[in-house]
């Protein structure tokens, strides 16, 4: 197949761009536009893969998007193009309603008039707000969003089903549990909470730290995608979650510990206004229809993430002091050897 990915040089959407490399022999485009969270250096190396082409750009440009989809006879789309960061969400609502709101409407809208004939809409848990102690969230679950990003998100899930159930547009969605692993934006708890360890600075937590998340690592969320996209039912919703409920404030200890930090690191700090207190996955229905299960348990997958950015410091680093964005001029810009694959 010709995919096309969007948002491919984000964290999850780099690390499926690789995934369909190594796994697969399908042909990917990746779309992106390179906001903060848009990393080339997670895709290092690919750039020489006959089977792989980045293109800059918008998903709200229809004229692209149109061209694009012609131009590279796009069979399927997996879209990852997102605002995603709910603390950027709280201080400025409006780019998460036109970027994963009206991006996804457009990109929708020209994905069916090219008459692609698959698209993975990958979203998140948080449509679903918080829960109690105690349950599952399924793919029956009222979608409560409790955050403008959750909003945008739920909003855009609800547009891929207006589509699957107007046009019978080929549409799936994926809601995943939070995802962990290599190519993580060190604004995310993990990454963030090893760069500043690492670095002997105050690892910042969330009110009381008793927050409750599901992780999920990454090349299993990517091999989920992969087979909603291939076996999975159109107008469907797939739940992916890791099972592995983890509050905020053990994992931050468990991060300190492996790397031999102490816990007089950690600082309480005002917790996040609309913070949900728990999410956890129900992932039976993808289990049984698509035989899809978990291979990375939590604690292998942390210690294969803390090794990851032990090995990479110079990746994150550079993210920290804002010079990751040169490695775009460099590939691509004016003089750089592929800059012929940019759009």
């Amino acid at each position: 197949m010709n995919i096309l990915v969007t948002g491919g040089a984000g964290f999850i959407g780099s690390n499926h761009v690789r995934y369909l490399l190594d796994h697969t022999q399908d042909r990917v485009v990746n779309l992106d536009l390179l906001t903060y969270a848009g990393n080339l250096e997670n895709l290092a190396g690919c750039e020489d893969d006959p089977r792989y082409r980045f293109v800059r750009g918008d998903i709200r440009d229809r004229e692209l998007l149109r061209s694009l989809l012609q131009r590279e006879s796009i069979d399927a789309v997996v879209h990852f193009a997102a605002e995603s960061h709910v603390d950027r969400s709280v201080e400025g609502p409006e780019v998460f309603v036109t970027t994963n709101v009206l991006g996804t409407e457009i990109l929708l809208e020209e994905a069916r008039a090219a008459q692609v004939g698959r698209f993975v809409m990958v979203s998140t848990d948080e449509v679903y707000g918080s829960l109690g102690s105690e349950g599952f969230f399924t793919e029956e679950s009222p979608l409560a969003p409790n955050s403008p990003y959750a909003a945008s998100k739920a909003a855009a899930d609800l547009l891929c089903r207006a589509f699957f159930k107007t046009f019978g547009f080929p549409v799936i969605v994926t809601r995943c549990s939070n995802n962990y692993g290599p190519y993580q934006f060190p604004e995310k708890l993990i990454p963030l909470m090893i760069a500043n360890a690492l670095e002997g600075k105050p690892l910042p937590v969330y009110g009381d730290g008793l927050q409750v998340r599901d992780w999920l690592y990454v090349e299993d969320h990517c091999r989920a995608i992969d087979l909603a996209l291939r076996k999975g039912r159109p107008g469907a919703v797939y739940n992916v979650g890791g099972g592995n409920e983890q509050r905020n404030l053990d994992l931050v200890r468990m991060l300190l510990d492996r790397l031999g930090k102490g816990p007089e690191l950690i600082t309480f700090v005002q917790d996040r206004p609309g913070h949900d207190r728990r999410y956890a996955i129900d992932a039976s229905h993808i289990r049984a229809e698509l035989g899809w299960a978990p291979t990375v348990d939590f604690a292998a997958g942390l210690a294969r993430t803390i090794d990851w950015y032990l090995a990479n410091r110079a990746w994150w680093e550079k993210i920290r002091s804002g010079e990751y964005t040169a490695y775009y001029e460099k590939m691509y810009g004016a003089g750089g050897r592929h800059g012929g694959d940019a759009g």
